[in-house]
This record gives structure tokens, sequence and C-alpha cells, in this order.
């Protein structure tokens, strides 16, 4: 089924225009940044418009961002070991990290929210802002598609103003530190600390890569390589972290994510 953008109320088209402006992005349809900028708690809210919410662009665009943001660091850092890329990845396509560049744009106050969310304050909400920015990514891609290449490039060059200065940012700070905000993360939420295990140990003995595999409350989330444990472990930590958020929090291996 081809791709349909949705219609664009009148009353919407000067604050497309103005986010437009702060994006310095221009559709060649609108129709794409409104669609990007509706939550699911408004779909039923305004059945005149027929809207869908942006959770299929949202879906498109964290594979972008994500493949976006490994090419930027992959050629950045020819030195970087697999480990370290995967934690520098983890730090900068994280929520937190999102929302912050939606706040960047002030995307929060172009939202298209349903009454509650609106009230419960969700425009400064980090998830929904975080889910928001991917949706816009995703719906670039698709106003660039029939560039020929050109479009995933006009992305990146969209996205190196918020990955330049992060990674300005993180020479100057510790950079594995994946383990630490897991072992936040996964205390706050699931009342749990993270453990590590070497599930396997391959290569010579001067040279080995250990594999540790990370488990939360006895559910095991995600494996990590590298040639030290502390290495490999930063690597399980960040692969968790990334997978954290998935709808059906399942993974590669077969593994359930930690029960509530």
């Amino acid at each position: 089924m081809p791709d349909v953008s949705p219609r664009v109320p009148p009353d919407n088209e000067p604050q497309l225009a103005a986010l437009e402006r702060r994006l310095g992005v221009r559709f060649r349809d609108r129709g794409r940044l409104f669609h990007a900028l509706v939550h699911r708690s408004a779909v039923n809210e305004r059945l005149d418009l027929q809207l869908t919410s942006n959770e299929r662009l949202e879906f498109l665009g964290d594979a972008i961002l994500g493949a976006l943001v490994a090419e930027r660091l992959y050629l950045a850092d020819p030195e970087s070991s697999e480990g370290r890329l995967t934690v520098l990845r983890a730090l900068l396509v994280c929520e937190s990290s999102l929302a912050a560049w939606a706040r960047a744009v002030d995307l929060g106050r172009y939202l298209v929210l349903g009454r509650g969310e609106e009230l419960g304050g969700a425009r400064d909400r980090d998830a929904l802002l975080a889910s928001a920015f991917e949706a816009v990514i995703g719906a670039m891609y698709l106003d660039y598609q029939d560039q020929r290449g050109r479009g995933l490039r006009r992305i990146a060059t969209f996205l190196e103003r918020f990955i330049a200065p992060d990674l300005e940012r993180l020479k100057g700070s510790p950079l594995f530190d994946a383990k630490s905000r897991l072992q936040q993360r996964s205390q706050a939420e699931r009342d749990a600390r993270p453990s590590y295990r070497v599930i396997a140990t391959t290569g010579p003995e001067h040279s080995p890569t250990f594999t540790v595999e990370v488990a939360v409350g006895g559910r095991p989330l995600a494996q990590g390589q590298g040639p030290s444990k502390r290495t490999a472990e930063q690597a399980a930590a960040a692969a968790a972290l990334e997978t954290w958020d998935a709808p059906d929090s399942s993974h590669a291996d077969g593994h359930a994510p930690p029960e509530d």
C-alpha cells in the first residue's frame, strides 16, 4: 500500500511553516511533517481529520537514525573498537538525547495531542519527544526518498548539528558509563540490579575476545563482546539499553525481558 500523507488542517499550516524554519528543512509535502506530530491520543478525538498516529513513522525514523549515527561514528573514529562504537551509539541515540534534540527545535510545542495528554504535560515528556523526533526523521526520509540517495545525505546533514556537539562533550567525559546507566534504570524501573557473566572466550591467549551476557532479575537482556571483560560488559549494557524500550522487548537470541 503506498504511503499517503494526511491532509493538513488550514489552522495548522502556520505552525508547520514555523516548525520548518526551526528545523531548517522545507517539506515538499507538509502532510508528512504533520503526520509525524500526531500522537495516538489525538486520533480518536479528531475523527473529522481521519488522523493516524506517528508510530509507523517513528519505527521508520528509528531505523534511519540508528544507521546514520552508526555511519557517522564509524567514519569519524577509525580506531574505535566495536564495543566503543556500540557504547557511543547508545549514548547518542537514547531517549534522553533524542528528547534534548527535540527540545532544541521546540518540537513539543507543535505536537498534536489529545486533551488528556495535553493536560498531563505530555509536551515536555522525554519519551513522547524522543518518539516524535524519530517520526520527523521518518517523515523526512519519505519526503526525500525519490532523490536517488541524496535524501539520506540531507538527513545526515540535518542531524550533524545535534550529533557534533554531543560527540564533543563526550570526548571530555567518561565514555564507558553504560553500566551505570543500565543499573540506574533497572533499579528504578525493575527494582533489580544487572548481573554480568562471561559466556565465551575466543581467540588466542594473548588477544582474547570475551562475550558477556547481562541479565536483570534473572532474565538475560543482551550480549556484548570486547578484548577485555570490562569492555564486553560495557558493550552488553549498551546493547541492553538500546533494546530496553522495544515494543515486544524480545531479542534476537530469544530471551525475554525482565518481568515487572
